[in-house]
């Protein structure tokens, strides 16, 4: 069988050139030669031949590409040609011309003739089958061409939505079939890996053929397209996959971290149940926490908040339940009875944005009774806080409660609100390959008793699953238990735990121990799409790993087993499957509990997981070396085992039965001899007898350096191989491999961008283009490539359901790829950079394939007979494929592999060394295609086999004997190394690098005390010998390892960090020049762990040494003597290499210095230092630091700075500005650091170092001049640019402006009297004649005026009028601050996710179909229209958000800022830097985003200039340029000064819990230099969310004292206080920032009132100052409210009112409305400090990184030598205002009847009414009792009367109790105001009977009815619809209000209904006009009327029998009465009517 293809030629070529083509079919490639200097034809005429081994696939491909040839630089691809070969397949033979296509499927003049014939063994080709093919006419010219060709020439114009594709798309074939063109649409193949097409940069050179057709296509592109020029600057070897190979050494899995949990239980609603007293239980893992109880209420309020606290890995802490139940009156003495419980996993609530829950309402659901459904809702926040994260908690502000429950569920997004029941049914069926789990001598002993051999282990199952565990049986004695058994759970879906946990335990009387753990991602099984599919998984086999299989009592590995970090052995593996079914919870013959159950199910077929195939696994060891000293030179050995095939110390664990296994374990003994019968019988022969060889023979190691060994391979090279047997699943494995390569190079191409981002080079988006179009290519080939019909056997659900989802994501996200192509512009790469990272996730999640095949493979390293270190390759890495994409990433190739020490021997600094790296080559696949496992080595070897073979070629080789080798020279440059670890006790290192290449290693020299040596050194490996054909070590050399140590002078030089690289390579033929050479220098990570230790700048180059002429001559003449040749390199060899310069600095001895072509080109540079102080220098070896200095060092020049004199007295130095010149790099980016080290100069000329710091980027100090050309409007118009984004896109509606009249230049601000602006309406408008910035508003009033009409027309009653100013006091601008921060964070929100929302609408948009015609032609003016639409709906909606807010008054405000200041005007450096000083060692904290705090020793303070030299004359000619001052012009003097420091505190937020009850007492401390304030004896009672209120004073002297800490400390009565947390502020960089951040400018200037003005200084006096310090004109108030400052006019209102209410003219408002737009000034302007309230994290030293709570606070400075500021502000927290709330209850009315009457069977009622307000409970009130009502008719006139304390601001009652008897002193509680009443019948010896209750919110309550009959249970129920009032507003209420309760299946019923009065008074009033309680005096309530009956009936009998029987029976009665005397009437009739007849008959 055998498929021919004639290539004869390729026309219509452009150019002149060497052309080449490439023919591929099934992977394989072959090159046509070259043709050169051939013209616009291209005469191939020559045949390629594949030989077949199966018969062609009518889809399989053909596919031949033809490239423009170069020498030197790679090909470049001029087009492609495919073809399916359908027609080839049926016909046999078939002639064809096309046309080519480009790589974006677009066909090119290009045309290609070729003949194909395909012969099949048996002949058989069937007959053509008419009309299926296009006829291609003959005539190349053809209509087709035609077409195609019209498409091309035409001039069309191009629009901007498409930039770099061509205009027409894919051309529309008019008679297209099915035939070849359908090839085009299948998108351009992956190229394989011996194509060097893809040289250095893909998708650049792509983009260049890109523009060059775009040039070719013409019409007016947007420029952002076409750059031509620059394509060239952009090829250097930017892809840095090439030179960075990642590779991870420490394993980050299972090492334990901090994590904080915090839950706030706040509430709880519509608990089921009757008059309960509920308590809430939050249970994490094994640690509970409860809530305090609260009596008799559905819907309680907790307000309480916890923290765990835990030190775990990762993986234990995102699989821990988180458990909220509630329970009903628990107590010491009873457990409770538990209502409903809500669970989810911690990952769960981690993988919410901000890893929080904030607000949300938990479901309560029985886990008892699942068919009862919802049992309540708590409402609770969830926080998890890792270390480091920062958690953004909204602000603590009094939100308004949310009501929606149902849309506040708490769930992550995208679960329904409705979740159903539904079963989890995991199938345990068995498992094969268990390790013994005893030792042998137990064995023996049982053996002497028992007499038998017994397998030893007892394997059970144990399965869990949110939080609840099932147990299989116990299979005695068995390495292949089968069990059938089946675990069930039942539990909500979908569930909110995402992982099932299956593990193997051996059940053991002693130890009970874990076999191996396998966790089960349900997200991985399932998919929530439409399409989507429930969980399903198996039958499937998976395999578990553990540690070492040989059994030891004490295993240092059962961690591993357990599943905590990575597993370094198989451990067995186990069939499984899993099936989830939703419940229907209504039918009748469900089980309503949610026990597990387990179940017997029925045996599956051998064949259901996949037919049994035989495996063969080949390694190959290249080199081992970097093997670690340590392990000692004992004779090592290395063993690959591919599950227990393969282990010969622990692996086989021989059955009981006596069937004979084959080694290794692998199927019973008849399965194997099946398969080896089916097979055909050649097969059966070869393979008769191989054995398998597992390892390499053991060799003594061969020193390479002081750490490292090597093992002496050389031309030697061990193999191992392997045969096994497991089910055929490679398909599974082949889906995943595809995905995996796609993300590789997706990843690959993402670092690219990123890369070239980060090194500012060209074009970016281009290279996003490229990686974007490649994406969506492969994307396409995937769903061609796994749609191939799979027929397989063992084909689960699953595969089927995840082949189709994998295939519906790949397909649209090859559109969306596209799409978003087409979007990537200049500007917005960076965040299509984010979108495009979101897909490497989904693909890296989707390629991750859930049911397992072929268990890993392992690596040990053996020495001694004791397994040293591993290295484990996932199977599907070495898997092989015929088609080359679905082979694994490292088969058959050669890779590096790293061993490492196993479990938890590898943290920590074990880990950091490397155990030993081999260079390995591996190949697994099936038996069958064993031919192709040698295809992958380096060529150039013999074949040496086992000597025992059957003289049979096929047996596996055992060793490979090279015979050809190229001999190379590696040049190591290297440069220099930055930010390093600091390795000693000084904080400095003496580093050093050591450079490992293959078996040879070089040092640099130590450079001492530095963390940024610049070695510049070039390090000569010579004559390195590598094995392999000369192709691919160019494209894949092997690695390079660099590690850098510390140089100590005694023992063993400290390892700091490592970091790999690869060479570029240069063969013999090649150009050393550019592009590729000379290497460029890179940066490249060095990794210490996994945390970063710093950067190394260095370039490596490999050049391979040509032979002599006369050398090969001699090889040649041994040949043919039949002698081994052996080569040398002779002299004339080496020449040929590029020239080294010698050494160039005399002193440095014999080392080489970096080249000129590599080394940076230098430039001079001028660093200008300020020296400003040293603060906080902690003692040097116990003593003071007195006189210290400051040396600044950089690139090897450098300056010191003035002495101190004397440190303590005064920290700064004298002398401010001092400079140095120094040569630096020209490319910023390898700007070398400078150093700042601090020395104290002692006695007798002694120095000691007190800290170092390294500036790692000097970028921030480089200083551009200004440009003088640019008026001063640059800033402005960004400021402007600003505005219009905040308008949101409203700038087309322009307002009245008003007309200018000012000279040209000046620019009108024109400010609204009002302070409070709203953004929205602003509106900025560039006038383009004087650059003029208009600022207009909007009349307020008029907007309020509208509003309120509006509200009006609503029907609401608004009955807020403006506020009196005496009412208003801080807190009121406080409150209505925070209001307007929450609103404004609403709307950020709103518009991100409507931002968001427009780009997917815009992604969806396009990626339907976009005809080509569709495109608008040049003009924009669709765009614009669509922008006005926007706009006016975006009015709109601004609009109605404003009028759905409720009414504010106007209260002046101020900003609150949810984080420090400091965050916001970046550090206050923006003249003063400060650079915290290191010493000492780094700790090895693995995460390196937590500063040591321990190693900072002090701070200095200063700043630095850099510029290039000679600077231009205009600066230094400036008026007032003080020479001395350099750069740092107009800075104030550094003398000491006094200061009065003003602290308030405002109050703290979620505090961490200090006491053991869950609570702390906190208090206030603050401390500055030597003074300090403990507020101790006001510490507030247990409150974790206290209001302080309060301020403080201190006199401060900078710069002695600068360092404010304010920390909050909790009170204990014994024992000493602990420290919650505390925060520190740079006071002096505040005070002498340039944003003035002394005291905050208010919004408004007021003298007197709550918003008094509190700086000394006032408005018009700060701009005075700062004009003149600017040197500004101005500024100069004019007449009409104007005011001018430099060239900008401001206007702003003129009067003022005093207390007494009189106005006077001011001009302060004006000044301030200045000082409010400061930084709309040009050249000088920034943003002044506003008056505001900060809010800062508290951290505390012993729990670095996670915050402890926040602060509210800030902070004002006055200055002592100017006059001395007012009192401070009362910012004392509101005390609660006393009220008092008279409830009469008057009647109540249709109260349902409880009582049965003993002798009449009558139902009635003993009524009384009881009612407490929330949180009262202790003092509710009940009224008498109504005995007897026989209709629910009560009458009672009674009064209860609550006094309560009350705060307005916050709507909630303060409530001060103690919490128990043994409390110290009272906790304050704050809680809702609500009422509760209920109705209940009065019970003389059983506990009272509970009817029915209703809760008023007496903020928010319905208006109750008029009368009894319009009462109704809709005033609860539809509660939000009717208008609702407040009794602080209303003060008296009377009505109807309904009484409800739930009935037996949760619904709410009427159980009466009550007539109350409410009647609301300040306890002021309440003292004037007093009430009795009850119907007592003062003001009695007269008595009800209730009837009679209500005497006992054994009192009046006859009265009550009376009243009992005429009032039930009294119509029966008169009806009897009526028929008495009716029947009275008829007898007396009867009886008279015969003698009346004889009478009448007689006449008488």
């Amino acid at each position: 069988m055998a498929l021919v293809v004639y290539l004869r030629t390729v026309k219509e070529l452009r150019g002149k050139g060497d052309r080449i083509a490439k023919v591929t079919f099934r992977g394989l490639s072959f090159f046509s030669r070259v043709l050169e200097n051939c013209e616009d034809e291209a005469r191939f005429e020559q045949a390629f031949r594949w030989p077949i081994g199966s018969q062609v696939d009518g889809d399989e491909m053909l596919e031949i590409q033809v490239f423009n040839y170069s020498k030197v630089f790679t090909n470049r691809l001029i087009g492609t040609f495919r073809m399916v070969l359908q027609k080839v397949v049926e016909e046999g033979h078939l002639e064809v011309s096309d046309t080519l296509i480009d790589d974006n499927n677009t066909a090119i003049r290009t045309s290609i003739s070729i003949e194909i014939k395909y012969q099949t063994m048996d002949g058989s080709v069937k007959v053509w089958s008419d009309g299926e093919f296009l006829d291609v006419p003959d005539d190349c010219d053809g209509t087709f061409q035609f077409e195609t060709d019209s498409l091309l020439s035409g001039r069309s114009q191009s629009s901007g939505t498409s930039p770099g594709r061509s205009i027409h798309g894919i051309p529309t074939f008019r008679k297209t079939g099915k035939g070849v063109f359908s090839a085009m649409k299948l998108g351009k193949t992956r190229i394989s890996k011996d194509d060097h097409k893809k040289g250095d940069d893909p998708a650049i050179l792509d983009a260049e053929d890109l523009d060059r057709k775009a040039m070719r296509l013409g019409g007016g592109l947007d420029p952002d397209t076409i750059s031509l020029a620059s394509v060239t600057a952009v090829t250097t070897n930017v892809s840095n996959k090439r030179s960075k190979p990642d590779i991870k050494m420490e394993p980050s899995s299972g090492r334990p971290v901090d994590y904080q949990i915090s839950v706030t239980v706040i509430e709880a609603r519509q608990l089921v149940g009757l008059n309960m007293d509920p308590v809430v239980c939050v249970e994490i893992g094994d640690e509970k926490k409860y809530t305090s109880m609260k009596e008799s209420t559905n819907c309680p309020y907790f307000n309480e908040y916890f923290v765990f606290d835990f030190h775990v890995p990762p993986d234990v802490m995102f699989d821990k339940i988180l458990k909220i139940s509630v329970i009903h009156s628990k107590n010491l003495l009873r457990s409770g009875t538990l209502v409903g419980t809500f669970k989810l996993d911690v990952g769960t609530v981690y993988s919410q944005p901000e890893h929080q829950f904030h607000h949300k309402w938990a479901m309560l659901s029985d886990p008892d009774d699942i068919t009862a459904g919802c049992k309540g809702y708590v409402k609770c926040d969830i926080a998890v806080v890792g270390k480091g994260d920062n958690i953004k908690t909204p602000h603590k502000a009094n939100e308004p409660d949310e009501d929606d429950i149902e849309g506040n569920l708490l769930l992550p997004e995208g679960v329904p609100s409705e979740r159903q029941w539904a079963r989890f049914y995991v199938k345990i069926h068995r498992a094969e390959g268990l390790p013994k789990m005893n030792t042998s001598i137990m064995a023996n002993v049982k053996k002497a008793f028992i007499g038998e051999n017994r397998d030893l282990v007892d394997p059970y199952v144990l399965v869990q699953f949110a939080g609840q565990k099932g147990k299989t049986s116990v299979q005695k004695s068995s390495y292949e238990p089968i069990w059938n058994e089946q675990v069930i759970f039942t539990e909500m879906f979908p569930p909110l735990c995402r992982r099932l946990k299956v593990q193997i335990r051996d059940s053991d009387k002693v130890n009970d121990v874990a076999i191996g753990t396998h966790f089960i991602d349900l997200r991985k099984i399932a998919n929530d799409g439409d399409k989507g599919f429930l969980p399903t998984m198996g039958p499937a086999w998976v395999n578990m790993y553990g540690s070492t299989r040989n059994y030891t009592l004490m295993d240092e590995h059962q961690d591993l087993n357990e599943g905590l970090g990575e597993g370094v052995s198989f451990r067995a593996r186990l069939l499984i499957s899993i099936a989830v079914e939703i419940l229907d919870t209504s039918s009748a013959d469900i089980m309503s509990s949610t026990e597990v159950q387990i179940e017997p199910v029925s045996n599956i077929s051998e064949s259901a997981t996949g037919k049994m195939e035989e495996f063969f696994l080949f390694g190959s060891f290249l080199e081992a070396t970097m093997i670690d000293r340590k392990i000692g030179d004992k004779p090592i050995s290395f063993e690959v085992t591919i599950g227990n095939y393969g282990n010969q110390i622990d692996g086989v664990s021989k059955p009981a039965s006596a069937k004979k296994r084959k080694e290794g374990g692998g199927e019973s003994e008849e399965e194997e001899t099946e398969l080896i019968h089916n097979s055909s019988d050649e097969e059966a022969d070869d393979d008769g007898d191989l054995t398998s060889v597992p390892s390499t023979p053991p060799m003594k190691p061969v020193i390479t350096d002081r750490n490292y060994f090597h093992l002496p391979y050389f031309e030697k090279k061990p193999c191992i191989y392997i045969k096994s047997w497991w089910q055929d699943q490679r398909r599974r494995l082949y889906n995943s491999n595809i995905m995996d390569k796609i993300a590789d190079k997706l990843e690959e191409g993402l670092n690219d961008v990123q890369e070239i981002i980060k090194t500012e080079k060209a074009y970016p988006e281009r290279r996003l283009r490229g990686v974007l179009e490649e994406l969506s290519t492969s994307c396409s080939r995937f769903v061609t490539l796994a749609n191939k019909d799979q027929n397989l056997s063992g084909r689960t659900k699953l595969d089927k359901e995840r082949l189709k989802s994998c295939m519906r994501e790949m397909e649209s996200m090859a559109q969306q790829a596209k799409t978003i192509r087409s979007q990537v512009k200049r500007n917005t790469v960076r965040d299509k950079l984010k979108l495009v990272f979101n897909f490497l996730h989904r693909l890296r999640f989707l390629a991750d394939e859930p049911q397992h095949s072929i268990p890993d493979v392992f690596i040990w390293m053996i020495s001694n007979n004791k397994r040293i270190a591993y290295a484990r390759i996932p199977s599907k890495d070495i898997l092989f494929s015929i088609v080359d994409e679905e082979m694994g990433k490292d088969c058959g190739k050669v890779k590096a592999v790293f061993l490492r020490l196993p479990g938890k021997k590898g943290f920590g600094p074990a880990g950091w060394t490397v155990q030993a790296k081999l260079e390995m080559y591996l190949w697994l696949g099936l038996n069958k295609q064993r031919k192709d496992f040698l295809s992958g080595l380096p060529s150039g070897f013999e074949e040496n086999k086992a000597t025992k073979g059957t003289g049979l070629q096929a047996v596996p080789p055992i060793s490979l004997v090279y015979n050809m080798k190229q001999v190379f020279q590696l040049r190591a440059h290297m440069y220099q190394a930055r930010s390093l670890f600091a390795a000693d006790s000084s904080g400095l290192s003496d580093p050093f690098a050591r450079v490992f290449f293959s078996t040879h290693s070089q040092v640099t020299e130590v450079l001492s005390e530095t963390l940024c040596p610049t070695w510049d050194q070039l390090l000569v490996f010579d004559n390195v010998e590598l094995y392999g054909e000369a192709g691919e070590l160019r494209d894949d050399p092997p690695i390079i390892v660099i590690e850098l140590y510390d140089q100590d002078t005694v023992g063993k030089a400290e390892f700091i960090g490592r970091t790999f690289a690869k060479p570029l390579t240069k063969m013999v033929d090649e150009h050393y020049g550019p592009p590729r050479f000379p290497p460029q220098l890179e940066y490249y990570q060095i990794y210490r762990g996994n945390c970063t230790a710093g950067d190394l700048l260095a370039a490596f180059e490999l050049l391979q040494i040509p032979y002599d002429d006369e050398e090969i001559r001699r090889a040649l003449i041994a040949v043919h003597d039949f002698a081994v040749p052996q080569i040398k390199i002779g002299p004339a060899g080496r020449a040929a290499l590029p020239p080294i310069d010698g050494p160039t600095d005399s002193d440095r001895g014999p080392i080489l210095p970096v080249p000129l072509g590599i080394r940076p080109v230098l430039s001079r540079y001028r660093i200008e230092v300020l020296f400003w102080g040293l603060r906080d220098l902690k003692r040097i070896n116990l003593a003071q630091v007195d006189r210290p200095r400051v040396d600044i060092e950089c690139a090897g020049k450098g300056v010191q700075s003035a002495l101190i004199q004397n440190y303590k007295k005064n920290p700064n130095f004298s002398t401010l500005v001092k400079w140095f010149e120094v040569d630096l790099p020209e490319n910023e980016l390898l700007h070398p650091p400078l150093n700042i080290r601090v020395v104290d100069c002692r006695a007798f000329g002694r120095y000691t170092l007190v800290g170092s710091h390294a500036v790692t980027s000097l970028r921030k100090f480089i200083y551009s001049p200004p440009d003088k050309t640019a008026n001063n409007w640059a800033h402005t118009a960004r400021l402007a640019n600003g505005y219009l984004a905040l308008t949101n896109g409203t700038s087309h509606s322009r307002p009245h402006i008003r007309p200018i009249s000012h000279p040209s230049g000046d620019i009108v601000v024109n400010m609204d009297p009002e302070p409070n602006i709203k953004k929205m309406d602003t509106v900025v408008k560039i006038d383009a004649a004087t650059d003029a910035v208009v600022k207009v508003d909007l009349d307020e009033k008029e907007k309020e005026k509208e509003k309120k009409k509006k509200k009006k027309k609503k029907g609401e009653e608004v009955d807020e009028e403006e506020p009196d100013e005496s009412m208003l006091d801080w807190w009121s601008k406080y409150f209505a601050s925070i209001e307007t921060m929450m609103e404004t964070l609403r709307a950020q929100e709103a518009a991100l996710a409507e931002a968001e929302e427009r780009e997917d609408l815009e992604i969806a948009a396009e990626s339907a179909e976009i005809k080509v015609d569709d495109f608008p032609m040049k003009g924009t003016k669709p765009k614009e229209k669509s922008k006005e639409k926007k706009s006016s709906k975006d009015k709109k909606k601004i609009h109605d958000g404003t009028e759905k807010r409720p009414l504010r008054p106007k209260v002046d405000e101020l900003m609150v800022y949810n984080k420090e200041l400091e965050c916001e005007f970046g550090n206050f450096e923006d003249w003063l830097h400060t650079f915290n000083l290191y010493r000492g060692k780094a700790g090895d904290d693995d995460d390196h985003n937590v500063v040591d705090d321990d190693r900072i020793v002090g701070r200095f303070k200063g700043s630095l200039c850099m510029y290039k030299l000679p600077l231009s004359e205009e600066i230094t000619r400036e008026a007032g340029f003080d020479p001395n001052m350099g750069m740092f012009q107009s800075i104030p003097h550094n003398d000491p000064i006094n200061v009065l420091i003003r602290i308030y505190i405002i109050r703290a937020t979620d505090l961490h819990p200090a006491d053991i009850n869950g609570k702390a007492d906190p208090y206030i401390v603050i401390r500055l230099g030597k003074s300090e304030i403990r507020d101790k004896e006001n510490y507030i009672s247990k409150q974790l969310n206290p209001v302080f209120g309060k301020s403080f004073d201190i006199e401060a002297t900078f710069p002695m004292e600068s360092m404010l800490t304010v920390a909050v400390y909790d009170w204990d009565l014994v024992g000493t206080d602990d420290l919650i947390g505390e925060t520190k502020i740079d006071l002096e960089n505040r005070y002498y920032s340039k944003h003035r951040a002394t005291c905050g400018i208010a919004s408004n200037y007021s003298v007197h009132g709550y918003n008094v003005w509190r700086d000394p200084q006032k408005p018009t006096q700060i701009l005075a100052k700062l004009c003149k310090e600017a040197k500004l004109d101005g500024p100069h108030y004019g007449p009409g409210g104007r005011v001018k400052v430099a060239n900008r006019i401001f206007a702003g209102p003129t009067e003022i009112e005093d207390e007494s209410g009189l106005k006077k003219q001011t001009e302060e408002h004006l000044a301030l409305t200045v000082l409010r737009h400061w930084e709309e000034i040009p050249r000088v302007g920034c943003k002044l400090i506003p008056e505001h309230v900060e809010t800062r994290p508290l951290l505390n030293p012993d729990k670095p990184g996670i915050e402890q709570g926040r602060i509210e606070m800030w902070v004002d400075m006055f200055p002592m030598d100017v006059p001395a500021p007012g009192p401070a502000i009362d910012i004392s927290p509101r005390k609660p205002k006393r009220y008092e709330l008279r409830v009469i209850i008057w009647n109540t009315d249709e109260v349902i009847l409880e009582d049965d009457d003993y002798f009449t069977g009558e139902k009635s009622s003993d009524i009384f009414v009881r009612g407490w307000l929330k949180g009262q409970q202790e003092d509710k009130q009940d009224t008498d009792v109504h005995y007897h009502s026989l209709t629910g008719e009560g009458n009672f006139n009674w009064r209860l009367v609550f006094p309560f304390d009350y705060l307005m601001a916050e709507e909630k009652i303060v409530i001060s109790k103690k919490e128990s008897m043994f409390s110290w002193d009272e906790t304050e509680y704050k809680i809702p105001a609500r009422l509760t009443l209920q109705v209940w019948d009065a019970d003389h010896f059983s506990a009272d009977d509970f009817l029915g209750a209703i809760e008023l919110d007496l903020n928010k309550f319905p208006r109750g009815a008029k009368t009894a009959k319009q009462c109704s249970l809709d005033m609860v129920l539809k509660e939000h619809e009717l208008p609702s009032i407040s009794i602080f507003k209303q003060k008296r209420v009377k009505g109807w209000w309904p009484f409800v309760a739930r009935d037996e299946n949760d619904e709410f019923e009427l159980t009466g209904k009550v007539e109350a009065e409410l009647h609301l008074l300040t306890a002021e009033e309440a003292e004037k006009n007093p009430v009795g309680l009850g119907r007592n005096e003062p003001e009695p309530l007269e008595k009800p009327n209730r009837p009679d009956t209500s005497l006992m009936w054994f009192m009046n009998p006859l009265k009550s029998i009376r009243y009992f029987i005429w009032h039930n029976y009294r119509w029966l009665i008169l009806k009897a009465l009526a028929l008495l005397l009716f029947l009275l009437l008829v007898g007396l009739f009867l009886y008279s009517i015969p003698g009346y007849l004889v009478k009448k008959l007689l006449g008488a």
